[in-house]
């Protein structure tokens, strides 16, 4: 647990004296969460060392670029591969599960709001990339998504300060409704395709 605990504290210290590019890299990659890391970005707007607008334009850049990686190998690996290797991504079964089943029952469009239900959140490129959704559709559906999240969590890191660990704690109060509300607007987006579809065949007598 020492040696764990000294490699994430040397990775901040990477991602400090890279300063932007250092937080575009670590959300590209993953390998701490993207809330942490943008939190940590957060302080650094706090310290002085970064802005916010830049701290949230290279965010939104590393975890796009994060996301298309992903949907690049849920296009070309499949899902075999994905259960086999995904947990090295921190991707699990049961994430593909619910991705999927999100996917399938409510189409294209969820890409946007599942950015925001943390069981599917990172998992709801692999269907999109299975299905070969158009890459630039992908793309603008996710930008769309990580710029709010990623300007909400480096805020939370700027009023934190240097009590950014204690993000959890704040973003708590956070993402319960950022989560009702991206149910609710699925569920919108859900009728509205179902109202449109319904006077499409009513339009077909």
């Amino acid at each position: 647990m020492h040696f764990i605990s000294d490699l994430i504290s040397q990775l901040f210290e990477w991602i400090q004296s890279l300063g932007y590019f250092g937080i575009m890299i670590g959300l590209m990659i993953e390998v701490i969460p993207s809330e942490i890391v943008l939190a940590f970005g957060g302080y650094l707007v706090w310290a002085g060392h970064i802005n916010f607008f830049g701290a949230v334009l290279f965010g939104t850049i590393g975890g796009v670029i994060a996301q298309i990686f992903v949907y690049w190998i849920g296009r070309y690996g499949g899902r075999p591969f994905l259960e086999k290797y995904g947990k090295y991504i921190f991707i699990k079964k049961k994430q593909i599960d619910h991705s999927e089943e999100w996917f399938n029952k409510y189409g294209t469009g969820v890409i946007f709001t599942a950015r925001f239900i943390p069981v599917v959140r990172h998992a709801i490129s692999v269907p999109a990339g299975i299905s070969r959704m158009p890459l630039g559709k992908f793309t603008l559906l996710t930008t769309l998504a990580v710029i709010p999240w990623s300007a909400l969590f480096v805020y939370l890191g700027m009023t934190l300060g240097d009590k950014w660990k204690d993000i959890d704690e704040l973003a708590s109060q956070y993402t319960q409704e950022i989560i009702l509300g991206a149910i609710a607007m699925v569920t919108i987006y859900f009728l509205f395709k179902w109202y449109k579809s319904k006077k499409e065949r009513g339009s077909g007598k």
